[in-house]
């Protein structure tokens, strides 16, 4: 894949719009997980030794659909502001992150070297991917940067119509991210996959896994999706619906290499207070509902992975925010770190939980792209912003 890189580019003094992937879980106010943040710094250090003015624009939430449920706006800024943000990346640092209102039309503060804009999403034109929009950011600065692996597989105006009015380039942690996920493309055998987690956006994925891969190891809603689609029970557990016929169709296709839990952790109701004990699959009881692997399961899971060269790990096996369903995450978390392959952890809720049980540095490459590493992965790299990148380089 070709694209300028920051040391094609003529930096020096230059005011920089680095767009990022900030993205992070807030809580009263407080970043909970930094690892997004820690991973733009090679890119930040290097602009500020260019003595460069950085200005730094990201995404957070989904405010415009917070909208549409009835929400005021005021209730959605306030929910929405990257402010908290600005303030852990200063300790980050060790140096003052400005933070401005706004992310067009606006007056930059000339006393900070890095600024952090508003939220991009606050205005509905970035998703629109709207060129109108995409102008007035470019109007912020002389140079664009593009170091949000994360949202690269979005064709928004941050990350896409930008690039037809400013120069542009990829940052250190895009040219990571892509030379680490490249290896996925074409893997060292035996290729074992562990998909898993809440969102169904994994099953396009699940397509190219299936001729890639050896073998396959379901976890989460994936899997209740799935062994429903088998006939199944699964009694009250959450699955989806929309993807259920493709999951039937899948499962013809890859019968022998889609490997389902044998037992699972079912609970009364979805809280740490909750009743629990473990089941063989299908002797789930009406209203209860999976929220973790069961020991055999685990055990299984460890047997198909001992062997294994490469590994993608793509989204926890349970509900390992609650300890009694982070089993079945920790214990397959904790071999994985064992083994003598290359493991590469999606992104998403996967690093809060390789950091929940600090795997993080035993592991060959944390993702910081959850839905964007499987993309990659998907569509071969040839995610909208790459693209958008490439188009530049080839003018």
């Amino acid at each position: 894949m070709d694209f300028l890189k920051l040391n094609d580019m003529d930096l020096e003094g230059k005011r920089v719009l680095v767009r990022v992937d900030y993205n992070v879980p807030i809580k009263n106010g407080m970043v909970e997980d930094d690892t997004r943040l820690k991973a733009t710094i090679p890119t930040l250090n290097f602009l500020l030794e260019k003595k460069c003015k950085i200005l730094l624009m990201s995404h957070l939430g989904r405010p415009q659909k917070e909208l549409k449920k009835g929400k005021t706006w005021d209730e959605v800024k306030k929910d929405s502001t990257l402010k908290p943000v600005a303030e852990d990346l200063s300790d980050i640092l060790g140096i003052g992150v400005g933070f401005v209102g706004d992310c067009v039309d606006i007056k930059i503060p000339e006393d900070k070297d890095i600024v952090l804009l508003e939220n991009l999403r606050l205005h509905s034109e970035e998703e629109k991917n709207d060129d109108n929009f995409a102008k007035k950011l470019a109007a912020n600065a002389d140079i664009y940067v593009n170091d949000a692996f994360g949202a690269s597989h979005r064709s928004h105006a941050s990350v896409d119509a930008i690039t037809k009015f400013i120069p542009s380039c990829a940052g250190f942690l895009v040219e990571k991210e892509i030379d680490e996920l490249s290896s996925l493309l074409n893997p060292e055998k035996p290729f074992i996959a562990i998909v898993a987690g809440a969102k169904a956006d994994k099953i396009g994925a699940l397509k190219v896994l299936i001729d890639k891969a050896d073998k396959i190891l379901l976890a989460g809603v994936l899997a209740n999706t799935f062994l429903k689609a088998k006939g199944v029970n699964i009694g009250s557990s959450r699955y989806d619906e929309a993807t259920f016929d493709i999951a039937k169709r899948m499962i013809e296709m890859g019968k022998e290499k889609l490997i389902f839990p044998e037992d699972v952790v079912v609970a009364d109701k979805f809280s740490k207070d909750a009743d629990t004990k473990i089941t063989k699959v299908g002797e789930i009881p009406k209203d209860w509902m999976v929220l973790d692997i069961g020991e055999e399961t685990i055990d299984i899971y460890k047997r198909e992975l001992k062997d294994a060269k490469t590994v993608l790990w793509a989204g926890p096996l349970g509900v390992f925010e609650m300890k009694k369903f982070s089993n079945g995450t920790k214990k397959v978390g904790e071999f994985l770190a064992s083994l003598n392959a290359k493991v590469i952890v999606g992104g998403g809720d996967s690093i809060v939980a390789v950091n929940s049980f600090d795997l993080a540095d035993k592991m060959s490459h944390v993702s910081t792209g959850g839905g964007a590493s499987l993309e990659f992965i998907e569509k071969s790299g040839k995610l909208p912003a790459l693209i958008a990148l490439e188009k530049v380089f080839k003018k």
